[in-house]
């Protein structure tokens, strides 16, 4: 017979779905008399599952978690949900407040506020809050990864992948021969780089934080990428490395920036992602 206390810890502990379900618009927070929402796909199975939280891309000023179809429009993650759902993870996909009607750093404050709401209702959904990857895609990896190298208490999570990811805002800009119109919505700044736009720019660029002690992070990027440059990615791993992070690239060899076409280019490289993940995030409790 089972004592009062185990009936209560019984009961005490969350019941997982054995079927796969998908939940959509969720409110993981307001700003700005914004609602802000996730979506969120379960796995089958009894959990509890490694967590995924995907932040699109899109230039800081378009795109959805809902991803696209349409390629080039630099948001089209669609190949994500199947790509974590055979992974095993529940993944958590979230709309963020965008340019230019929201400037910076509403996005990244988005960002993090997701993070913190994950973590404390994760397991409401069969997820692990000790097992967080934060995914972001080009402006998206920009965001993912800024909150990757800047680790508080309660934005901490335990790895990064980015995909074809801005890092560097500063090389990026002298390349472009001045800011992008996406970083002129974002930052309300001029195209010409001058001192003052160059420091503000770097204060915001991944690449410009690196500390010892970060998550271990994950790159994968095409080399024929023209819209953010694959050296821009082995620069981050370097300083990363250099730092005594862990951080490797898994390079697409031909694949563009869109990752509708990537599993043309390498077929595997999403199985190859989940093999690095379940080796680099913490073991499950039991």
């Amino acid at each position: 017979m089972k004592t009062l206390a185990a009936v209560a810890l019984l009961f005490a502990l969350p019941a997982f779905a054995a079927e796969a379900r998908f939940v959509r618009d969720v409110e993981y927070g307001r700003a700005a008399g914004v609602s802000l929402k996730l979506d969120v796909d379960v796995p089958a199975g009894e959990g509890p599952f490694p967590v995924a939280i995907l932040v699109h891309g899109g230039g800081w000023s378009s795109g959805s978690k809902a991803g696209s179809d349409k390629p080039g429009n630099g948001a089209d993650i669609t190949p994500w949900f199947a790509a974590f759902r055979a992974g095993g993870f529940v993944w958590f996909s979230i709309d963020y407040r965008l340019a230019p009607a929201h400037p910076w750093p509403a996005g990244y404050e988005d960002v993090l506020t997701a993070i913190r709401w994950v973590k404390a209702h994760a397991a409401e959904y069969g997820g692990d809050p000790r097992r967080i990857v934060l995914v972001g895609h080009s402006s998206g990896g920009h965001l993912a990864c800024l909150a990757g190298v800047r680790p508080d208490a309660d934005t901490r999570v335990q790895a990064v992948v980015g995909f074809a990811p801005v890092t560097d805002l500063v090389t990026d800009t002298r390349n472009r021969g001045g800011a992008s119109t996406s970083l002129q919505a974002l930052f309300g700044i001029a195209k010409e780089l001058t001192p003052e736009t160059e420091k503000r720019l770097r204060d915001v660029s991944p690449s410009a934080q690196v500390l010892p002690g970060l998550p271990p992070f994950l790159i994968l990027h095409g080399d024929a990428d023209k819209t953010v440059p694959i050296a821009m990615s082995r620069s981050f791993q370097e300083q990363l490395r250099a730092a005594g992070n862990t951080c490797d690239l898994i390079v697409l060899p031909g694949a563009p920036h869109g990752l509708l076409t990537w599993e043309k280019f390498l077929p595997d490289y999403a199985a190859r992602m989940n093999a690095w993940l379940h080796s680099h995030l913490p073991a499950a409790a039991r």
